[in-house]
């Protein structure tokens, strides 16, 4: 019935990977590169789970 006050998961992921890619990118720019390695790991992990939203929602799961 309110389904419209649900958050979406997909935002809140999109927004910690967008962050995350700016923090890496960042940490690369200050020559921090082992700080560049783990941020961009997590941020690939989360890109993943972004990726594997998209494609349930496209099988209608």
């Amino acid at each position: 019935m309110f389904g419209f006050l649900k958050s979406d998961p997909k935002k809140k992921l999109q927004a910690e990977f967008e962050r995350l890619s700016k923090k890496a990118m960042e940490a690369q720019q200050n020559g921090n590169i082992e700080l560049f390695g783990e941020l961009s790991q997590k941020a690939e992990e989360i890109g993943q789970q972004l990726d594997q939203l998209n494609k349930d929602q496209e099988k209608g799961v």
